[in-house]
């Protein structure tokens, strides 16, 4: 009994859900007939408007080429009904004097033909004479005609809008530089038709076809007019990115190209708040000065705040109190008066650049490379270990490139960012006015170890900017100048 109630209930159950399933379809099949009608009734209206419009051009058009008849044929009718009317006063002229002429021969005696002596005169005087006897008007009016033959056809052949043809971005015409990307596609065929085109953009990891679950979401961008766009002020913190791009028509969007992926390789790091002084509050990739010490107060906070086993007592027992978990485990925490914090990657090859934006009002900061090698009591520019542009505000403004305790004042205004540039087989690095990409110092040596990204602030805030390529500005000013910047050897 129990085993046929159970039956029962899974068949009961089943049954609820088979039903709540066709209830669920008959609310999308009744949605689809109140679309339908709407859809139907928006399209016949956009029909009926075309079609308006279209007698409206073609009403237009006959009411001016018949006005252009009109005005053409009283143009000539008066010029040939001046003409007639001057013809045939002359006619009528004549034949008074042919008159008077025959008259005149005609007369006997001498006294008869002397009292009209005038006649020859009169007579050579007609207007007959001076009369052009060409119409200035022709009764042709055959270059008025029309042949809407084609025209006809043409209507005839009108059908409802097709779908645009699918584009094909052109790989090879593409361009990704100065973190900036051009992509430009083509259709299989011309189309008159076409409206605009949508190109969509997504970040990505990886290079293949795009996979179900991406980490990131399509980014749109709609109305674009030609068959190419620029896509500028970029940020690439991924390794590639991909694209796709479709047609569209008044009426409907064409299907989605195939997907491109570009290659969009910059320079990418994340600060190490586990190298960071304790006043140095460390968020994401912004730095600021905490004379509190609140960083390690919050790590403190934040192992009291949980179970986990990461923060679980026991742990934290044994962590010093100025380590915490990093990326690349043993580095301690800068203290005393060295108020540095170091990037999490390091470069051990190519080229990089990456921006920082201070406060100009800091009492004294830092940007610059080191060795992995940097004492925890270092500060940077003092010692072999780093490299470094210094801006000191405190008692007297000054901007100085420093290394191995050696400094060089730099003869140019305080920039609002600055750029860092890093030729690691060449032993280059490069400082830059970041906004006109302007060089204000160049260290050149031989980098004996993989260096760091290193930054220092006292009183003060920065934010790094990372995600960045070279310019191509920096590029060809580095080869423009090779060998010629200025040298660390006056530091040393």
């Amino acid at each position: 009994m129990g085993d046929q109630k159970e039956s029962l209930r899974k068949i009961t159950h089943t049954l609820a859900m088979k039903n709540e399933e066709i209830s669920n379809f008959i609310c999308t099949l009744k949605q689809n007939l109140e679309n339908l009608e709407t859809n139907a009734s928006r399209v016949q209206e956009d029909l009926e408007s075309e079609f308006t419009s279209l007698h409206s051009v073609l009403d237009e058009m006959k009411g001016n080429m018949l006005t252009r008849i009109k005005q053409e044929r009283a143009s000539r009718t008066y010029e040939l009904q001046s003409q007639l009317s001057a013809c045939s006063k002359a006619l009528e002229s004549s034949e008074e004097l042919l008159e008077l002429a025959n008259q005149t021969l005609c007369s006997s005696g001498t006294d008869g033909f002397t009292q009209v002596t005038d006649a020859p005169a009169l007579v050579t005087m007609a207007p007959a004479f001076r009369l052009s006897l060409k119409a200035k008007a022709s009764d042709n009016m055959s270059h008025l005609m029309v042949d809407f033959s084609q025209e006809r056809e043409m209507l005839q052949g009108l059908k409802f809008l097709p779908v645009p043809a699918t584009p094909e971005i052109q790989v090879s015409e593409c361009q990704v530089c100065d973190n900036t990307v051009t992509v430009v596609w083509t259709l299989p065929e011309p189309d008159i038709k076409i409206d605009h085109y949508i190109l969509e953009h997504r970040r990505t990891n990886h290079e293949g076809p795009p996979r179900i679950r991406e980490e990131y979401p399509w980014m749109v961008v709609e109305g674009i007019r030609e068959m190419e766009c620029t896509l500028t002020g970029l940020r690439f913190d991924t390794r590639y990115m991909t694209f796709r791009v479709r047609a569209c028509n008044k009426a409907v969007a064409g299907d989605f190209s195939e997907t491109v992926t570009l290659e969009t390789h910059a320079f990418n790091f994340k600060l190490d708040s586990g190298s960071a002084h304790q006043n140095l509050k460390v968020e994401d990739l912004s730095v600021e000065w905490d004379s509190s010490g609140g960083k390690v107060q919050e790590i403190r906070k934040e192992k009291n705040r949980t179970n986990s086993p990461m923060h679980s007592p026991a742990r934290s027992a044994l962590m010093s109190p100025k380590r915490a978990p990093t990326a690349r485990p043993g580095r301690d925490r800068f203290t005393a008066e060295s108020y540095t914090v170091l990037a999490d990657t390091m470069i051990d090859a190519g080229q990089h650049y990456w921006e920082v934006k201070f406060d100009k009002e800091s009492k004294a900061f830092a940007v610059g490379v080191a060795l992995r090698s940097l004492g925890r009591f270092d500060q940077l520019g003092k010692s072999s270990s780093s490299w470094c542009i210094h801006l000191n505000n405190w008692l007297q403004q000054s901007l100085t490139a420093k290394h191995n305790n050696k400094a060089r004042t730099l003869d140019c205004a305080i920039p609002s960012s600055i750029g860092v540039y890093v030729n690691y087989e060449e032993g280059t690095l490069s400082f830059y006015n970041a906004k006109p990409k302007q060089l204000m110092h160049t260290f050149k040596t031989k980098f004996q170890q993989p260096v760091i990204p290193a930054f220092m602030v006292w009183n003060g805030s920065f934010s790094v900017v990372t995600g960045l390529q070279v310019p191509s500005v920096v590029q060809s000013g580095q080869r423009k100048n090779s060998g010629t910047s200025s040298s660390n050897a006056s530091l040393t």
